[in-house]
């Protein structure tokens, strides 16, 4: 409640000095950004969020929009960087489980804090975690060897600097068939509209990215749901990768 009575207090709608009703006074887009900012600042919203009782730091409409990707695509892998505490990689392994029944996710991490995730059946069934970093060369090569030849998304999760965010989106691109995603998450990040104060991440990963890359596109239309925390983080492959 105290969110929401913030954002009508931001944009005029409560009753004014002396009881006047006052009219909205800022545009569509920054209600939408004042809201993300006040989300994002917020210890009860995406910070409590759980899977099956495990933490999994995700925006539930970016997750609604994860979900329709899913469905369209039917990957045979989904491909996570950043497994935290595997809640996530659940939540993944949940929605493909419906969509693909050999569907599985391959979640990586520099530390494995999924003691918690590897106690539901479904984690045995459908979901494998390989320790080390995203972007080790093994960790790429092992992650290209099992899903060659097959149907993969990618969801990149884990350290949000530029040139890691980079570095993995140049390492798994090339897994990622024409019509399927590449998805950047936290592209909020560094002012887009959320905490300013972060420096390049994400978000400017992905201008790099797209500046010496024409075989991906921003599908600007799963934004739909307007607070996303992946603003130009929906990828698509619209080219087959160039012959090297």
């Amino acid at each position: 409640m105290r969110i929401v009575a913030g954002i009508l207090l931001s944009i005029g709608v409560l009753a004014g000095v002396n009881g006047c009703r006052s009219e909205p006074t800022i545009s569509d887009r920054e209600v939408v950004e004042r809201f993300s900012r006040l989300w994002h600042r917020s210890s009860d919203t995406w910070a409590g969020n759980t899977w099956f009782g495990v933490r999994a730091f995700q925006n539930p409409l970016d997750v609604w929009i994860t979900q329709e990707i899913i469905s369209e695509v039917r990957p045979d892998f989904i491909v996570e960087a950043g497994a935290f505490r595997g809640g996530s990689a659940l939540l993944w392994a949940t929605i493909l489980e419906q969509i693909n029944p050999d569907g599985r996710v391959i979640t990586i991490d520099i530390r494995d804090e999924t003691v918690e995730a590897r106690k539901h059946p479904l984690w045995e069934r459908r979901v494998e975690f390989l320790l080390g970093g995203s972007t080790d060369p093994d960790i790429v090569a092992a992650v290209a060897e099992r899903t060659e030849g097959k149907s993969v998304i990618v969801i990149l999760d884990s350290l949000h600097m530029k040139f890691h965010v980079l570095e993995e989106m140049r390492a798994y691109a090339p897994l990622v068939p024409v019509g399927s995603y590449l998805i950047v998450q936290d592209g909020a990040l560094n002012g887009h509209p959320v905490q300013a104060d972060h420096g390049p991440g994400p978000w400017e990963a992905i201008q790099e990215f797209l500046a010496e890359n024409d075989e991906f596109v921003v599908d600007t239309a799963r934004e739909r749901l307007m607070l996303t925390y992946n603003p130009n983080g929906f990828l698509k492959r619209v080219k087959k990768p160039a012959a090297r």
